[in-house]
């Protein structure tokens, strides 16, 4: 089910939050980055801790994707991943051009889709009623290896092989809308985050 559809038709079971998340934590390796934002930077620290999680501020909309871009092309003998919410990326889709006409082949967008703006109250994006194809934007814009996802164990079974094809790499996940406290949580502050995450590299340059 990793196909991207030409017009893709809701399905009827998503992947939940914290298992879409579980997958990358699995997979992620001492020689990756992982670059969370909004509702995933308050999930992420439940399930994994590691030197090189950066949780970008969980409210800047928008800027995951480029901090991320701005990593892969400074440090290319890391793995970056990046996880960004449908809402995020509805706010600079540009973005998805620039990251394919940089040619980066460390880096990995991961879209978490559950077609609302979760953290502002659960309003509906526009995508959401107009059958957007994440997929189809990402082969537009010039990514040599997009996958879609919906149903969580062909994601576990499937997802760490995806990470590791040449990148530039698009990963779409739909995803079930998280609700209740998860939003009571906060990451630790970015000073911290950006003084531990240069350490690492410091220590481990390549």
């Amino acid at each position: 089910m990793t196909e991207p559809h030409e017009n893709p038709v809701e399905p009827e079971r998503r992947i939940s939050l914290v298992a879409a998340l579980e997958v990358l934590a699995l997979a992620r390796t001492d020689r990756h980055v992982v670059v969370t934002n909004q509702g995933s930077a308050r999930v992420w620290p439940q399930i994994a801790s590691h030197s090189l999680d950066f949780h970008y501020v969980p409210s800047a909309m928008g800027g995951a994707i480029p901090f991320a871009l701005g990593l892969a092309l400074a440090k290319p003998d890391y793995e970056v991943i990046t996880v960004s919410g449908d809402g995020s990326l509805l706010m600079s889709l540009g973005c998805l051009v620039t990251v394919a006409a940089s040619q980066a082949a460390n880096i990995t967008i991961v879209l978490i889709d559950n077609g609302v703006y979760e953290v502002t109250g659960g309003q509906k994006t526009p995508a959401s009623t107009a059958d957007v194809d994440y997929a189809g934007l990402a082969r537009a814009a010039g990514f040599p290896n997009v996958a879609h996802f919906w149903d969580d164990r062909d994601w576990h079974r499937r997802g760490p092989q995806v990470l590791v094809n040449r990148g530039p790499r698009f990963v779409w996940l739909q995803v079930e809308p998280v609700r209740g406290g998860y939003r009571e949580s906060s990451t630790s502050p970015l000073v911290e985050q950006i003084a531990r995450l240069r350490l690492r590299v410091a220590r481990n340059p390549k």
